[in-house]
């Protein structure tokens, strides 16, 4: 059992659309359960509501979500954001491309994004062997080259690190 499940809301009601697409781009991942509101709510903020997703929950690559559909009360923030660390370039890409689809461009800098839903997402490999190595002036390089990216490039990274010039 998970302990600490975190809660997407989804603002223009669309957490039902976005449980599909995350597990369309995750490959180990499902949708568990959706619970919808119930039909005839008249009052109240959630007037309207029917059929749309009470609690819905997802599993993306063995990570338990909750999301719900929930209005324009709540919207995302960059504060919190998912991680995704990548083992190659190739996954990299791959993840960038699903991810930064219908996305603001605006918020893409240094392997971070905004997914279309708002929700914020770093795409990067391990960096440790860029920034925590014992050659400082490297770890230097590697970040400074970092900072001028949106989607990280490996290559880049590690001809910063590696070139003393």
């Amino acid at each position: 059992m998970q302990k600490i499940t975190p809660c997407l809301w989804f603002e223009h009601n669309n957490a039902e659309e976005a449980m599909r697409l995350y597990r369309s781009v995750f490959k180990n991942s499902k949708i568990v359960h959706i619970q919808r509101y119930p039909e005839g709510i008249k009052e109240g903020p959630m007037a309207g509501f029917d059929g749309k997703v009470l609690t819905g929950v997802f599993e993306l690559e063995g990570q338990r979500f909750m999301a719900l559909d929930g209005g324009p009360v709540f919207q995302p923030s960059g504060a919190v954001s998912f991680l995704v660390e990548c083992k190659d370039q190739a996954e990299i890409d791959y993840y960038w491309e699903k991810l930064t689809e219908g996305g603001d461009p605006a918020a893409q800098q240094c392997g971070w994004l905004k997914d279309k839903y708002g929700f914020s997402w770093q795409v990067v490999p391990d960096m440790t062997r860029w920034l925590q190595s014992a050659d400082k002036a490297a770890n230097d390089r590697a970040m400074q080259a970092m900072l001028t990216m949106k989607k990280i490039d490996v290559a880049k990274l590690q001809e910063a690190y590696d070139n003393a010039s």
